[in-house]
């Protein structure tokens, strides 16, 4: 006897296909929002992490700049405090410049020159007065040139004939007008210290050979009368 099978099982089968495809596509959308929600969880929680460690930097940052701030205000009131006293000290020092430069002129000078004027200002001085001739002059500079331990960088700002007095008694002289540096009592000390210091390097070098004189020097020691 055949049996003929007469319900649609094809149309259910296709409907079972169907109801476990789309379970499997629910499953997968349910897994993938897990997924999904885990990952940004966790996203979330190093990004909040990152976050709380970039504010902490921030402070951190700003207090340094705070400091910062601080320590170059601080330094600034140094520097100011050691210009103020590098001022006094100057000011102490130079109420004796006066005295140290006439006291040295007077070694100084030498016969045949003489001086009418002498004008300060600030760290230079100008000397004015009467030679009897140009080698006194040219010697009077070489002296405070070579010889001063105040004055420094002679510079001779003019020199011209002249004639002192009247009649039998006039005398041909030349007028002249030296310019100088003077050293502040710091900077005389800070040079011996280190003229001394190559005298003693000059003396502890093997087979050392003095220095020669410059030819101009030479030149006008020759001139000397």
């Amino acid at each position: 006897m055949i049996k003929i099978n007469l319900l649609p099982h094809r149309e259910e089968k296709r409907k079972q296909l169907k109801s476990d495809f789309y379970g499997l596509l629910l499953l997968a959308a349910i897994a993938g929002a897990l997924v999904v929600v885990v990952v940004s969880a966790y996203f979330g929680r190093e990004l909040s992490i990152q976050n709380d460690k970039n504010d902490f930097i921030k402070k951190e940052i700003a207090q340094l700049d705070e400091r910062i701030k601080e320590i170059a205000t601080l330094r600034q009131e140094i520097d100011g405090l050691k210009a103020r006293q590098q001022a006094v000290e100057d000011l102490q020092g130079d109420r004796n410049q006066p005295v140290y430069l006439l006291d040295e002129l007077v070694k100084l000078t030498p016969e045949g020159v003489y001086l009418k004027q002498l004008n300060q200002d600030g760290q230079k001085v100008t000397l004015a007065g009467y030679a009897q001739s140009q080698d006194r002059v040219a010697e009077f500079i070489r002296n405070l040139g070579n010889k001063s331990d105040w004055m420094f960088k002679p510079e001779l700002n003019d020199i011209h004939s002249t004639g002192l007095g009247q009649g039998r008694d006039a005398k041909k002289v030349f007028e002249f007008k030296v310019n100088a540096g003077i050293k502040r009592p710091r900077e005389r000390e800070e040079a011996a210290s280190q003229a001394a210091a190559s005298a003693a390097a000059a003396t502890a070098t093997p087979g050392s050979v003095a220095p020669a004189a410059p030819a101009s020097s030479a030149a006008s020691a020759a001139k000397k009368p």
